[in-house]
């Protein structure tokens, strides 16, 4: 529920409610306004009408958020989250585009993906070190040298850094070398790994399951930010239907269901959810124009010769054309990239 403080309400009152709060079992999340503030209360709401909040001083009024998902809700905050990653912003005006190969395989191959992906405007850098494969008998990815690698190129290059993390004991690992902590499709529902990157001080980006619903995808994100971190980026990267044409099929209409659900940012992986790099671009701009916050595309020199997903990488010469293309409709739907 949300408990709507009157203008003008002192800190000690805004204290002294959340205090009552937190007596009676309730997690509380304050939202500073420039007019009013609110406090976001997470447990049994049947004991505020108990211990009657609704009469202590500064209250306004006492609101039921609805949804399941509480602390992701637009009932909760309605203003849009944006993200800053020294300087690097998601959800704001100007659109996030993270670039680079699906695994990392070299420090040659990184370099050159990374400085191609930033001459044509990507500011994330983004590689799989850990790779969680179907086959137990595929490359599984370099692992700490494959996290080295990101944040030494990162740093040269000045790019910020997005990969996945796989497993729970490996959360403070990939927080020393990442700005951004992925969490893949397949680990959507990964409940400790959820509540693990919710402790960590980096911004979570969480990709939908395989067949999971907008609901449940809006709930593997409250997970994260119950555990205390409030900067969490929705992927939309296609779910598993019958349709064999393409690798996934890209739910377009998740982008405004969750815009209008959640305040949460959210960006589009058209490279898996496509799975072949010819569709790539078209579906990156039904994307943009779709109102997503950014893109998430795979991008490799030599995709012949890829590690993971050559089929569906570009080479940096048409990741270049793909961002020259979206220039007009980012235009057109008052974005910037």
């Amino acid at each position: 529920m949300i408990i709507v403080m009157k203008p003008g309400a002192t800190q000690k009152q805004i204290e002294a409610v959340e205090k009552q709060l937190q007596e009676l079992g309730f997690h509380t999340h304050p939202i500073y306004g420039e007019v009013k503030t609110v406090i976001g209360a997470i447990g049994d709401k049947r004991m505020v009408k108990a211990n009657n909040i609704v009469h202590m001083d500064g209250v306004e009024n006492i609101v039921p958020i609805m949804s399941p998902y509480k602390l992701v809700s637009r009932e909760l905050i309605n203003e849009n989250t944006i993200i800053d990653i020294d300087g690097v912003s998601i959800g704001g005006n100007e659109l996030a585009v993270m670039a680079g190969p699906c695994a990392v395989e070299s420090e040659k191959q990184l370099m050159e993906v990374a400085i191609k992906v930033k001459e044509a405007g990507a500011k994330i850098l983004r590689g799989g070190a850990y790779k969680p494969r179907t086959s137990p008998y595929s490359f599984q990815g370099l692992e700490e040298e494959g996290l080295k690698l990101l944040a030494n190129v990162g740093k040269e290059t000045g790019l910020k850094i997005v990969t996945e993390v796989v497993d729970t004991r490996d959360v403070e690992l990939v927080s020393q070398y990442a700005d951004i902590l992925q969490i893949g499709a397949r680990s959507m529902q990964n409940f400790r790994l959820l509540s693990e990157c919710g402790k960590a001080s980096k911004p979570v980006l969480l990709k939908r399951g395989l067949s999971a619903t907008i609901e449940e995808w809006l709930m593997a994100a409250e997970y994260i930010l119950s555990a205390g971190n409030p900067n969490v980026i929705l992927c939309e990267r296609g779910i598993r239907t019958f349709e064999t044409a393409t690798r996934n099929t890209l739910d377009i209409n998740a982008i405004p269901v969750v815009k209008e659900l959640s305040h949460l940012p959210i960006i589009v992986d058209p490279s898996h959810a496509t799975g072949n790099w010819r569709w790539v671009e078209a579906v990156a701009k039904a994307s943009i124009a779709a109102g997503a916050d950014g893109l998430m595309i795979e991008v490799h020199p030599d995709p012949s010769s890829a590690s993971s997903d050559g089929p569906q990488s570009l080479k940096p010469e048409k990741f270049s054309d793909l961002m020259m293309g979206l220039k007009p409709i980012a235009q057109a739907v008052n974005r910037v990239i």
